[in-house]
């Protein structure tokens, strides 16, 4: 894996959490809402990675037609957004304008426990890929002044 390609997964990995990190946010910011557009309470959201693979190059199909070794993943991508299927939470609330005739409403199925657990991943992963970046510059920026 070259230099470029290691900026390149570490840049696309950012990219990801944040997007995780906004999901999140927007998660904790729904954790009370009770009716929305589509009817009903807010669904949790959250992201589904998948690895990014490399563009194949003929010398990469033709290497991996001779036997040689396919190139790894390099990065990661959002296949999509998914909302959580954990059932929602089923509240006695008579005095509540969304109570159904028996005064239950029905709250988000977004914990704040597991969003907070989510965020820590996000920002521990986010703060990863930092540092591998700011590695991956170091390393360039000593190889030229080997080179100068």
């Amino acid at each position: 894996m070259g230099l470029l390609a290691t900026i390149r997964a570490s840049a696309s990995a950012l990219t990801a959490q944040r997007l995780r990190m906004d999901l999140i946010a927007n998660n904790v910011a729904n954790i009370n809402t009770t009716r929305t557009e589509a009817g009903g309470p807010y669904k949790r959201l959250q992201p589904v990675f998948i690895p990014d693979r490399p563009q194949r190059s003929f010398l990469t199909s033709f290497r991996a037609a001779m036997g040689g070794q396919l190139p790894q993943p390099q990065g990661v991508l959002v296949s999509r957004i998914q909302e959580d299927a954990t059932p929602t939470r089923r509240v006695l609330d008579p005095g509540h304008p969304d109570a159904d005739a028996q005064g239950f409403v029905e709250y988000p199925n977004v914990d704040l426990v597991q969003e907070m657990t989510d965020m820590l991943g996000a920002t521990r992963a986010y703060e990863a890929n930092v540092t591998v970046m700011n590695a991956a510059k170091s390393m360039a920026l000593r190889a030229l002044d080997i080179g100068g």
